[in-house]
């Protein structure tokens, strides 16, 4: 059985635009997976209004997931720092396999979810490389498909 599970950024969008990817996509939860979650970027998207407005707007709940968040070091290095994505990449991939994300997260909390961050597309993003490593790690003897993975 696939579990259904979403990504979406909240920058470069309006709030009209992303309550409304949220809503029609049929996402239950939001799971924030920024290591800060009070950004600026977006007046919407701080913790305590974000959660408020999701649940008002969407029927949504909000949660703050920063097991599936890269570290301050990993962040300046490829922020800041102009890193190289691919480094960025091996670093984060590093990390989650070292957390062991995928035995401290069961299948179930994420059907049905969206995975937050702030980039606007999923292609140099850590939202997707979490749902690429735990895919990898649930699917059928560690050949991948146990998530159907939809980028709003």
């Amino acid at each position: 059985m696939k579990i259904d599970v979403a990504t979406i950024g909240f920058t470069r969008t309006s709030a009209e635009g992303f309550f409304g990817r949220i809503s029609q996509a049929g996402v239950r939860t939001v799971v924030d997976v920024r290591l800060h979650n009070t950004s600026q970027l977006a007046g919407f998207a701080k913790a305590d209004d974000l959660a408020y407005f999701l649940k008002a707007i969407c029927g949504v709940s909000y949660v703050h997931e920063p097991l599936l968040a890269p570290t301050e070091d990993i962040l300046k290095g490829f922020r800041k720092d102009k890193g190289d994505w691919a480094v960025y990449r091996d670093r984060f991939l590093a990390l989650m396999a070292e957390r062991r994300i995928e035995d401290r997260l069961k299948p179930d909390t994420l059907d049905g979810a969206c995975l937050l961050c702030s980039e606007a597309t999923p292609h140099h993003c850590h939202r997707r490389l979490a749902c690429e490593y735990l895919d990898a790690r649930w699917g059928l003897g560690g050949k991948g498909g146990a998530l159907r993975v939809r980028h709003l």
